[in-house]
This record gives structure tokens, C-alpha cells and sequence, in this order.
């Protein structure tokens, strides 16, 4: 019986390592999404500045 009960722990934890790393990828993919998108505004931004 407690085979039974390590057994769904087990699960348990190995479910719920797979949802924070998969929590992890998603907050990686933002911000390298929110990087790309900051990084031509602050290029024309220093191109303006330069140029005035």
C-alpha cells in the first residue's frame, strides 16, 4: 500500500517540476520578446539624440 502512496508523490512532483520549468520557458520567451522589441527604440532614440 505505501508503494501505492510514494508512487502518486512521486508523480505528484515530477508534474510539478515539468509546470515550473515550464513556467520558467515562458517568462524567458517574454522577456527576450520584451529585449527585442526595446532594443530599435533605443537605437533610434540614441540615433535622434546624436544626430541633434
Amino acid at each position: 500500500m505505501s508503494k501505492n502512496q510514494n508512487t502518486f508523490e512521486k508523480r505528484r512532483r515530477e508534474l510539478e517540476k515539468k509546470r515550473k520549468a515550464e513556467e520558467k520557458r515562458q517568462k524567458k520567451r517574454v522577456r527576450k520578446e520584451e529585449t527585442i522589441d526595446e532594443e530599435p527604440s533605443s537605437s533610434v532614440v540614441d540615433d535622434d539624440t546624436e544626430g541633434s
